[in-house]
């Protein structure tokens, strides 16, 4: 059974910096794809970013130039530096895996940008 763990969300001011990590319980691997998504209060969930086991990544234009995936094979560990963030940025973030066969899903964490 593949478990996702994020962890690194919290409250942060306009104009700050988090980094989200996203631990797999195996070998990252036997994922096509890992991105992150995100739910803001009655929206539905949205699309962050993927990374592709090649190591290219596409971004929504709500984050381009602010947001960076990357991934650390040997710690099958996936993160999100997330700068300049605005308020519009307050959501839960989701990890997800995708494999030929599946969809994963970690808890979430929540981000909240405010003053």
């Amino acid at each position: 059974q593949v478990q996702l763990v994020e962890s690194g969300g919290g409250l942060v001011q306009p104009g700050g910096s988090l980094r989200l990590s996203c631990a797999a319980s195996g070998s990252i691997f036997s994922f096509y794809a890992m991105g992150w998504y995100r739910q803001a209060p009655g929206k539905q969930r949205e699309l962050v970013t993927v990374i592709g086991n090649s190591g290219s990544a596409n971004y929504a234009d709500s984050v381009k130039g602010r947001f960076t995936i990357s991934r650390d094979n040997a710690k099958n560990t996936v993160y999100l530096q997330m700068n300049s963030l605005k308020p519009e940025d307050t959501a839960v973030y989701y990890c997800n895996a995708k494999t030929t066969l599946a969809n994963y899903w970690g808890q979430g964490t929540q981000v909240t940008v405010s003053s």
